[in-house]
Protein backbone atom coordinates (compact mmCIF):
# COMPACT_ATOMS: atom_id res chain seq x y z
CA UNK A 1 0.00 0.00 0.00
CA UNK A 2 1.60 3.62 -0.86
CA UNK A 3 2.47 5.57 1.92
CA UNK A 4 0.36 8.95 2.34
CA UNK A 5 2.24 12.35 1.88
CA UNK A 6 1.82 13.16 5.31
CA UNK A 7 3.61 10.19 6.32
CA UNK A 8 6.90 11.52 4.36
CA UNK A 9 6.67 14.93 5.89
CA UNK A 10 6.00 12.89 9.55
CA UNK A 11 9.52 11.29 8.77
CA UNK A 12 11.31 14.65 7.80
CA UNK A 13 9.73 16.15 11.36
CA UNK A 14 10.67 13.20 13.42
CA UNK A 15 14.18 12.26 11.89
CA UNK A 16 14.58 16.38 11.85
CA UNK A 17 14.17 15.93 15.97
CA UNK A 18 16.24 12.96 16.45
CA UNK A 19 19.19 14.40 15.05
CA UNK A 20 18.65 17.44 17.23
CA UNK A 21 18.41 15.40 20.24
CA UNK A 22 20.91 13.39 19.55
CA UNK A 23 22.95 16.69 19.31
CA UNK A 24 22.01 18.44 22.11
CA UNK A 25 24.13 20.13 24.39
CA UNK A 26 27.24 19.56 22.77
CA UNK A 27 30.07 21.71 20.88
CA UNK A 28 31.10 20.89 17.41
CA UNK A 29 34.28 19.69 19.16
CA UNK A 30 32.40 16.99 21.07
CA UNK A 31 30.66 16.26 18.22
CA UNK A 32 33.52 15.29 15.51
CA UNK A 33 34.83 13.64 18.07
CA UNK A 34 31.90 10.70 19.06
CA UNK A 35 31.74 8.56 16.83
CA UNK A 36 28.26 7.81 17.30
CA UNK A 37 26.70 10.46 17.45
CA UNK A 38 28.30 11.55 14.36
CA UNK A 39 27.10 8.78 12.67
CA UNK A 40 23.37 8.80 14.07
CA UNK A 41 22.71 12.25 13.27
CA UNK A 42 24.16 11.98 9.70
CA UNK A 43 21.76 8.94 9.47
CA UNK A 44 18.97 11.35 10.46
CA UNK A 45 19.64 14.17 8.11
CA UNK A 46 19.95 11.23 5.90
CA UNK A 47 16.36 10.36 6.64
CA UNK A 48 15.55 14.17 6.40
CA UNK A 49 16.67 14.26 2.47
CA UNK A 50 15.15 10.39 1.74
CA UNK A 51 11.51 11.50 3.18
CA UNK A 52 11.82 15.07 1.29
CA UNK A 53 12.37 13.59 -2.03
CA UNK A 54 9.76 11.06 -1.79
CA UNK A 55 7.36 14.41 -0.82
CA UNK A 56 5.08 15.00 -4.57
CA UNK A 57 6.43 17.85 -6.58
CA UNK A 58 3.11 19.49 -6.17
CA UNK A 59 3.29 19.57 -2.14
CA UNK A 60 7.17 21.34 -2.63
CA UNK A 61 5.36 23.70 -5.02
CA UNK A 62 2.68 24.46 -2.43
CA UNK A 63 5.48 24.95 0.12
CA UNK A 64 8.44 27.31 -1.61
CA UNK A 65 8.85 28.55 2.00
CA UNK A 66 10.54 25.23 3.20
CA UNK A 67 14.55 25.53 3.04
CA UNK A 68 15.36 24.77 -0.68
CA UNK A 69 13.83 21.07 -1.06
CA UNK A 70 16.66 20.92 -3.90
CA UNK A 71 19.07 21.30 -1.23
CA UNK A 72 17.86 19.11 1.12
CA UNK A 73 17.86 15.97 -1.16
CA UNK A 74 20.99 17.16 -2.37
CA UNK A 75 22.71 16.58 1.57
CA UNK A 76 20.79 13.26 1.55
CA UNK A 77 22.37 12.02 -1.36
CA UNK A 78 25.46 13.24 -0.53
CA UNK A 79 25.75 11.39 2.93
CA UNK A 80 24.79 8.25 0.97
CA UNK A 81 27.27 8.24 -2.10
CA UNK A 82 29.67 10.04 -0.46
CA UNK A 83 29.75 9.17 3.06
CA UNK A 84 33.75 8.81 2.70
CA UNK A 85 34.72 12.35 2.70
CA UNK A 86 31.52 13.54 4.57
CA UNK A 87 31.79 16.92 5.68
CA UNK A 88 31.34 17.33 8.77
CA UNK A 89 31.31 21.10 9.86
CA UNK A 90 28.50 21.14 7.01
CA UNK A 91 26.43 18.18 8.70
CA UNK A 92 26.61 20.30 12.12
CA UNK A 93 25.75 23.67 10.53
CA UNK A 94 23.15 21.88 8.88
CA UNK A 95 21.42 20.56 12.06
CA UNK A 96 22.15 23.39 14.18
CA UNK A 97 21.41 26.03 11.70
CA UNK A 98 18.66 24.70 9.11
CA UNK A 99 16.86 22.06 10.86
CA UNK A 100 14.99 24.23 13.82
CA UNK A 101 13.88 26.19 10.82
CA UNK A 102 12.37 23.19 8.74
CA UNK A 103 10.83 21.58 11.98
CA UNK A 104 9.07 24.57 12.45
CA UNK A 105 8.02 24.83 8.55
CA UNK A 106 7.17 21.06 8.31
CA UNK A 107 5.09 20.36 12.04
CA UNK A 108 1.86 22.53 10.85
CA UNK A 109 1.57 20.29 7.68
CA UNK A 110 1.04 17.25 10.02
CA UNK A 111 -2.09 16.41 10.34
CA UNK A 112 -2.75 16.16 14.17
CA UNK A 113 -3.60 12.23 14.74
CA UNK A 114 -0.25 11.78 12.61
CA UNK A 115 2.25 13.69 14.82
Amino acid sequence: MPREESEYLLDMLLAARKALSFTEDMSFADFERDERTVFSAAKAVEIVGEAAARVSKDTRQAHPGIPPWRDIIAMRNRLVHAYFEINLELVWKTIRDDLPDLIALVEPLIPPEAG
